[in-house]
């Protein structure tokens, strides 16, 4: 499929298991699907998933095969030779603390270093399978208040945050892959899991731009994606970010210059049920600037986001001119020529040298 005919929809959704069934392809041939992302229950082995992601890809060229793998305890497939990556705070464990030891340039690099190929054995050996993109990095800073986000942080520190995301997202790059910081403006603060609760941050806006939001504004053009909270920060505005047109247009967009694509975090997370149903949530999120909406775990809200949610031509047009900038331009290493590529197996070997995988 030409780039001329590549027609993403705003609608990011699952599939059921681990074989494409009659539901599936009703939905992913529907005109507004624009993606489809991937679970543990949809990885048995790496030839199982290949032929999945084949699967999907013959019925829609155009969808984006999307899956959460930052590592850690986030990590859909880490079995069957796929590396079980370490969580992103190891990284920042690496760096050490700042100002405290005669060798914190020589540890921020190795650091820097073992991020890097994180990011490339990451995106390597999912694009092996079929996979285009993975919800990474998180951005979040570690304030030892959030359950939910807690060692997937890479620091506390915005600095080190900024530096680490930005060699992993190189790194994710070098293996072919584009990225997605989250959770603007920040999730660390906020002690609520927003998959089972609505979070609230009390901070004013000057705090969380001084803090959370520094490695947004840091990483600047580096960054391809960006997903919003599903938390409220009331002394900015009383919805969540990824339904504020104050935090996404206003500041990401206008005040950060952010271009990139938007999602929306998953409409079927009780952080998202202030909007009342999953289709107001999605008329929210894409009207505060959001470019797709991910529905996850719920067919029957997928069904009704793809019979009723309306979306002008404008918006379309838009959302899909960022959508595809996010597809994968070069081709994929075959999985059994990837383990004898030499900078894949440089990557391997700098993180098994200082025990991250």
């Amino acid at each position: 499929m030409s780039k001329t005919t590549m027609n993403p929809g705003p609608i990011t959704l699952d599939v059921v298991g681990q074989v494409l069934n009659a539901e599936d392809r009703r939905r992913i041939l529907h005109p507004l699907t624009g993606g489809v992302i991937l679970f543990g229950r949809n990885f048995a082995n790496r030839k199982q998933l290949t032929k999945l992601t084949a699967d999907i890809k013959k019925l829609r060229p155009d969808v984006l095969i999307s899956i959460d793998h930052e590592g850690g305890r986030v990590q859909r497939a880490k079995t069957d030779g796929f590396t079980h990556l370490p969580a992103m705070r190891k990284l920042g464990e690496l760096w050490g603390a700042k100002h405290q030891s005669s060798h914190a340039a020589e540890s921020a690099a190795l650091a820097m270093a073992t991020a890097t190929a994180c990011g490339y054995v990451l995106a390597a050996e999912l694009r092996a399978c079929g996979v285009d993109f993975s919800f990474t990095p998180v951005l979040d800073l570690d304030f030892g208040r959030s359950g939910v986000i807690g060692d997937r942080s890479f620091s506390r520190d915005p600095q080190i945050v900024f530096a680490l995301a930005k060699s992993l997202n190189e790194g994710l790059r070098l293996g072919g892959m584009a990225n997605c910081g989250k959770h603007f403006p920040g999730h660390g603060w906020a002690e609520a899991d927003s998959h089972v609760a609505i979070p609230v941050d009390e901070r004013s806006l000057q705090e969380i731009l001084n803090d959370d939001a520094k490695p947004y504004e840091w990483l600047d053009l580096s960054l391809a994606a960006v997903m919003p909270a599903h938390v409220i920060y009331p002394k900015v505005d009383s919805n969540p970010a990824g339904f504020s047109k104050i935090w996404l247009h206003s500041i990401l967009r206008q005040e950060l210059g952010f271009e990139g694509v938007i999602f929306s975090d998953d409409l079927s997370m009780e952080g998202a049920s202030v909007a009342g149903s999953a289709v107001k949530g999605a008329e929210l999120a894409l009207e505060a600037g959001c470019d797709a909406v991910l529905i996850c775990n719920r067919p029957d809200l997928a069904d009704q986001l793809l019979s009723k949610l309306k979306v002008s031509k404008t918006k379309l047009d838009e959302s899909k001119r960022r959508l595809n900038r996010l597809m994968p331009t070069s081709p994929a290493v075959a999985w059994d020529l990837l383990q004898n590529e030499p900078e894949y197996r440089h990557a391997k070997g700098l993180l098994k040298q200082f025990n991250l995988i």
